[in-house]
């Protein structure tokens, strides 16, 4: 792997994290809305399918 592809993959997965940490703390504020960990895991799932259309194509 090239060092861009590397350095893209890691700012990905660091992208990812945010993501999840973002929707795990307000989902945690504002309990009602889902569990903390659900919520978090549906976010990246959504960025990984997202990730994985694009690399398919």
């Amino acid at each position: 792997m090239s060092p861009l592809a590397l350095a893209v993959l890691l700012l990905l997965v660091l992208v990812t994290l945010l993501l999840a940490g973002g929707v795990g703390y307000v989902a945690h504020r504002h309990a009602a809305l889902a569990v903390p960990i659900t919520a978090a895991g549906m976010a990246v799932a959504l960025v990984v399918a997202c990730l994985g259309l694009i690399a398919v194509r």
